[in-house]
């Protein structure tokens, strides 16, 4: 059975990767509301005519999202704390969500700078989330729990397609409100965020990144960990880890690009992120709407089916639960870079080969055959791309810059998002589905690139994994150059430890 702590552990990360919920909802939300015919009346837009500026209003929320992510997030994480970080996007959220929800009729200018400060606010709170879930989950399950990240952006979906889809239910009652609830009912996880946040422990290794104090560091460590030797184990490891990157690298954000290992590890992680969007999880996920109107007629079906996947989309997350940190990142990225490939290149062949109705709908045997493969394609998405990236994005960098290299990385995906979601609407109505053959010659290169070039991360502390990109131990480093005897155990006897203490002081 699981210890107290255990249990706690998992509480404070699941309460830091409701975070994600905002992310999912939000993406989300826009693909909802660009199939109401209120919400397009209400902007005085038209499908086909507007696709350009239905673009741009998905587009906003990207550009606020890599303004917070690259120019912010990091700095606010570092300098007052990774909790300050999550609750200041929640409260950006919150106010944007009134923006949208409010906007005057026919003011589109409004409803867009409400994307974009919901853009800024999860920029913020994604990087300190995941920064925080890194720091404080216990190396041997920091996999799973970071499971729960990416599962918490299918509860988002969860969460907004459904109400998409009772609403589409009620559209003659209730009018514009088909898609102001949609937009709504997007308060709930940031105030419930805000309300739970300070009542639990700051990271421990950012008391010491920041402030040097070792008490607060072992005093949230206490929270967290199970034993006393446990405890003092860890707060030595990050201790001579930070020692190492200030007096040997940098304690600033320059050691992203000074430090081979760090530089090396900030691009393949861009490269994963970026690989992440144009596998066409971001794309279908945003223009699934717009995608399914290819094969059905029905606006009503299509909303069942986004909430159908969205439900599915939470249980095939769970599978990265077990496999992540068992199997390793590696396996899990190839496979499903495979998966992907082989299902998304059978839906452009299904569909090429089948005739359309008069109305260019395909037939109904067809039209479930699609979804099918479509649904499947999520299947290996969401455990691999889905869960792995964030995971491995979150563990590979040394904590000098890690809340600046995640926010950073992270917000490649709204930079591939960006580019190329604001001509995909186009490519769509021009190629149709036949543009799906794009995203099954991604999905093979992007497992030809992990197979060569992504060294496996499982189950390695966050302090020596270093030494997987050709870069030094820190703690053994920096154990060194505090004189520990031993730098991956603490001293045993108050003695010692008050030797190593000393010792310690004098190197400063």
């Amino acid at each position: 059975m699981a210890s107290s702590t255990r249990l706690y552990n998992w509480y404070i990360c699941m309460v830091a990767a409701t975070c994600m919920v905002l992310y999912g909802y939000d993406a989300s939300v826009f693909n909802a509301a660009q199939g109401s015919a209120n919400w397009l009346n209400y902007f005085d837009l038209h499908k086909k005519d507007d696709a350009y500026l239905i673009g741009l209003v998905n587009t906003a929320y990207t550009i606020g999202a890599i303004v917070g992510g690259f120019f912010m997030a990091g700095p606010l994480a570092d300098y007052f704390g990774r909790r300050v970080g999550m609750a200041s996007g929640c409260v950006l959220v919150i106010i944007a969500t009134f923006m949208q929800a409010f906007a005057p009729r026919h003011n589109l200018g409004c409803f867009i700078g409400g994307r974009v400060l919901i853009g800024i606010g999860q920029g913020l709170s994604l990087t300190a989330g995941a920064t925080y879930i890194s720091e404080v989950a216990p190396s041997d399950i920091r996999g799973t729990i970071m499971t729960f990240w990416q599962l918490n952006y299918s509860v988002g979906s969860f969460i907004a397609y459904w109400i998409a889809y009772a609403t589409s239910l009620n559209i003659e009652r209730l009018g514009d409100w088909d898609w102001k609830l949609v937009v709504i009912f997007q308060l709930l996880c940031p105030v419930t965020i805000c309300s739970l946040i300070f009542l639990q422990p700051e990271s421990p290794r950012w008391w010491i990144q920041r402030h040097n104090d070792v008490a607060k560091c072992r005093a949230a460590l206490t929270k967290i960990r199970a034993t006393e030797a446990e405890i003092e184990d860890e707060v030595l490891a990050i201790r001579e880890a930070i020692e190492f990157e200030k007096e040997a690298i940098s304690s600033s954000y320059w050691a992203l690009f000074k430090d081979p290992s760090v530089r090396r590890r900030l691009w393949l992680a861009f490269a994963l992120n970026i690989g992440q969007q144009l596998s066409g999880q971001g794309t279908l996920n945003s223009y699934s709407t717009s995608i399914y109107m290819k094969i059905w007629d029905s606006k009503q079906t299509i909303n069942l089916i986004n909430a159908l996947n969205a439900t599915c989309g939470i249980l095939f997350t769970l599978n990265a639960a077990w496999t992540a940190d068992r199997f390793g990142r590696r396996w899990l990225l190839i496979f499903g870079a495979v998966g992907m490939a082989v299902s998304i290149g059978i839906v452009a062949i299904v569909a090429g080969a089948t005739p359309s109705t008069e109305s260019g709908a395909k037939s109904q045997p067809v039209g479930i055959a699609i979804v099918f493969l479509l649904f499947l394609f999520i299947f290996f998405y969401k455990p691999s791309w889905g869960a792995t990236v964030w995971i491995w994005t979150a563990e590979v960098f040394s904590v000098n810059v890690r809340a600046q290299a995640v926010g950073m990385c992270s917000q490649m995906q709204n930079v591939a998002n960006t580019i190329f979601q604001q001509f995909f609407p186009v490519f769509l109505a021009r190629e149709g589905l036949k543009c799906l053959y794009f995203f099954m010659a991604v999905n093979i290169l992007l497992a030809v690139f992990v197979w060569f070039l992504v060294p496996e991360t499982k189950q390695v502390s966050l302090e020596e994994i270093d030494v997987l990109f050709g870069g030094q131990n820190h703690v053994e480093k920096g154990g060194q150059m505090m004189g520990v005897p031993d730098p991956h155990h603490a001293a045993d006897t108050t003695e010692e430890k008050a030797a190593v203490e000393t010792r310690e002081v004098r190197s400063v």
